[in-house]
């Protein structure tokens, strides 16, 4: 028996939120109930206690999204579960259809080895906290970068205070030295070694990460495969990812070529020499390069963070590396599993119309100011009247708040937001910040912006 749902909605939502159900076609049963209120965000728990005389033999109930109050003391006073639904009206079939299939982003097949590039330089303190943030943005192994022509007589102390602290690690160089140093320290990796530096792997126990004698010489890619094969050891093979312009789609090729020619080996790709040299926003960068490695197989990357555009390389491909997987996983296209990686823009970005929200700010009979934001610009109404503009400096005639401080501030934030978000193409929702996905740590602000406006003007949204 399918469950039944009740939803309560104001009077200005009603015909929206039926329509948007018929066109949802649920499994659900359900009831809609206007509530006596305009506005939907108006209504309250409080509110509802009071006016709600029957329950419709609801299962469970929906409140409007941006409902204030107890949902739980509402719940255990009506006798079934109560949740709110999504702030936008427009979002829910998505908010069903999250419910209906979540995906498992705990999961992942790709290690991301994070690389310390100026190792030499800097001191094992050092080397540890950086070691510990980039695990905590998603690094399995920390990588040791050697320095050409650099002396690094802290490199056995560097290693063994990683592994002390639990850390897997790797030692990246092309001095055949640094390598058998590296190895004996006790490193889980080497990177890299060749046909003529193979015989490290028989002085350690570390595993090698492979590469061509000459850049891109896969013959002798294969005889090192072929004779770590016949030793039985254990070994990863990277072709080496090339900067667009520099052989990059050539490459891209190689790795193709040697995953369809041993499609069982172990692969690793330097995934730096895009994101690092490319001025372009790394988010979409990482989402492309480990799709391209979840195709292939390619269940090792290696990244840095030397670029200051690229300071989240790390975590954007933690994130990708996941979506990659759930979506492999499910056999579907990496949409619509997680928003993390959607930094810049958003799929839908302005919720309602300028008709819609012209009909809202008809309904308006308080002097509280509401912000929103369509396709046209920035909107910003109350009672006395909507204006619509790309440039919140227009707005600055229309608004009566010179003679206070404190609400012409909050405005002044609110506004700054809805601007950059119009012009981005991001959803706004006034009174929280906007959303960057992994692009940022900032957290959700402390701070009570409503302390910027005098008592009484609760800015609410439909």
């Amino acid at each position: 028996m399918s469950e039944h749902l009740l939803f309560l909605t104001g009077k200005l939502a009603e015909k929206q939120l039926r329509s948007i159900l018929e066109r949802m076609q649920p499994e659900f049963t359900y009831t809609v109930h206007q509530i006596g209120v305009k506005v939907a965000a108006l209504i309250t728990t409080e509110m509802i206690a009071r006016r709600l005389k029957d329950t419709f033999g609801a299962d469970r109930m929906i409140l409007p999204g941006r409902c204030r109050g107890d949902v739980n003391v509402l719940a255990s006073l009506l006798g079934l579960p109560v949740v709110r639904g999504p702030e936008e009206l427009k979002d829910l079939p998505v908010y069903f259809g999250k419910e209906a299939h979540k995906y498992d982003l705990s999961r992942y097949s790709v290690k991301i080895f994070a690389e310390i590039v100026d190792a030499p330089n800097i001191s094992v303190d050092e080397v540890l906290q950086r070691a510990h943030y980039f695990k905590g943005q998603g690094a399995d192994v920390i990588d040791i970068g050697c320095l050409p022509s650099t002396d690094f007589p802290h490199m056995e102390e560097t290693i063994q205070a990683l592994k002390q602290s639990g850390f897997t690690v790797s030692i990246d160089s092309l001095n055949n030295d640094d390598l058998l140093r590296g190895g004996k320290a006790g490193a889980d990796y080497l990177l890299s070694l060749h046909e003529s530096s193979l015989w490290i792997a028989d002085e350690v126990g570390a595993t090698p990460i492979l590469i061509p004698e000459k850049h891109e010489d896969l013959a002798s890619l294969d005889r090192v495969i072929n004779l770590m094969q016949a030793k039985n050891r254990a070994f990863i093979v990277d072709p080496i990812l090339d900067p667009i312009h520099f052989g990059f789609t050539e490459s891209i090729v190689r790795y193709h070529e040697v995953r369809k020619n041993h499609p069982d080996i172990e692969m690793m790709m330097g995934v730096g020499n895009l994101t690092e040299l490319t001025h372009a926003d790394t988010t979409g960068m990482n989402a492309l390069l480990l799709g391209i490695c979840s195709e292939l197989n390619i269940n090792q990357i290696l990244a840095t963070e030397v670029s200051r555009h690229a300071c989240k390389a790390v975590k954007e491909a933690d994130k990708a590396r996941r979506i990659l997987f759930a979506a492999k996983e499910q056999n579907t296209l990496p949409k619509h599993i997680d928003a993390s990686l959607m930094a810049l823009h958003e799929t839908s970005p302005f919720p309602y119309s300028q008709d819609e929200i012209k009909e809202l700010a008809a309904q308006i009979t308080d002097p509280s100011y509401r912000i929103q934001t369509s396709e046209e610009g920035v909107h910003i109404f109350n009672r006395d009247g909507l204006h619509t503009a790309t440039n919140p400096f227009d707005f600055y005639p229309d608004l009566a708040v010179s003679d206070d401080a404190g609400h012409a501030f909050y405005l002044g934030v609110e506004l700054a937001r809805a601007e950059i978000a119009w012009q981005l193409g991001k959803r706004y929702n006034q009174d929280q910040q906007l959303s960057w996905g992994c692009a940022t740590d900032t957290a959700e602000a402390t701070v009570d912006l409503h302390s910027f406006k005098p008592a009484g003007t609760t800015l609410t949204k439909k």
